[in-house]
This record gives structure tokens, sequence and C-alpha cells, in this order.
């Protein structure tokens, strides 16, 4: 199967949206999105070249005027927050076990003391 064999079987689905790192935003990718009638939600790769130019990107204003595209990122920064925390504070770096289990049970620990921190504000913001 090639690259886009998920957005290939939901040829007959249209007005989708995907979400993407930087490191999505190339031409080619968001060209093959836009073929396919998906949006792609994908975050702007806006770094300096050596010579200090902005690097283009493939992500143009029938993606970003929309409000939709700063929902997404938004919800998308939210979601790379924990897997930041699991990584820096759960010390999931590096898994020091085998097998999928072991390592489903210690990623599910981690996602509930993820949960625990965030309770008191959770619980103070519907109050």
């Amino acid at each position: 199967m090639g690259d886009h064999a998920c957005y290939d079987r939901c040829a007959g689905a249209r007005n989708g949206s995907v979400w993407g790192g930087q490191g999505y935003d190339v031409t080619q990718f968001v060209h093959d999105l836009r073929d396919r009638l998906v949006t792609p939600h994908i975050a702007i790769d806006g770094h300096l070249s050596k010579t200090g130019k902005r690097r283009k990107t493939a992500i143009d204003a029938r993606t970003t005027r929309h409000s939709g595209y700063d929902i997404s990122q938004r919800c998308r920064e939210r979601i790379e927050e924990v897997f930041g925390w699991i990584k820096s504070s759960a010390g999931l770096t590096m898994v020091k076990l085998r097998g999928r289990d072991c390592v489903d049970a210690v990623f599910v620990l981690a996602l509930a003391a993820y949960n625990l921190i965030r309770l008191p504000k959770l619980l103070a913001a519907s109050a």
C-alpha cells in the first residue's frame, strides 16, 4: 500500500481534515491531500534557513483563513503537551520494558498520573 492508503479507502468522504506536524509541511503531501478532498490542518514550518529567509510553506490562505484551522492547531498543541509531559516528567523517553502489554500498561499508568495532576485545575475551572 502507498503512503496515502488510509485516504484512498475513504475516497467517498468529503470535507475531512488531517492534522500533522511541521514535518508534513511539504508541497507534494499537501497537494496529494487536496486531490483527495482532505483539508490539510498541518502546522506551518516557518523556521529560518541558513540565509535568514523564512522557509516557504505549502499551507496557503485557503486553509489558514478559516477558524477551524486555528481550533485544530490549539487542539494539536494540547495533545502534544500530554506526550511532552509523559516523555519528560513521567520518564518515558525510553521505555525500559519489553512486550506490548507491558508498554501499554506503563503508558496507561503515565496517562492516569497526568490526569491526576490535571484534576485540581479541572475541578477549579468547573466550580
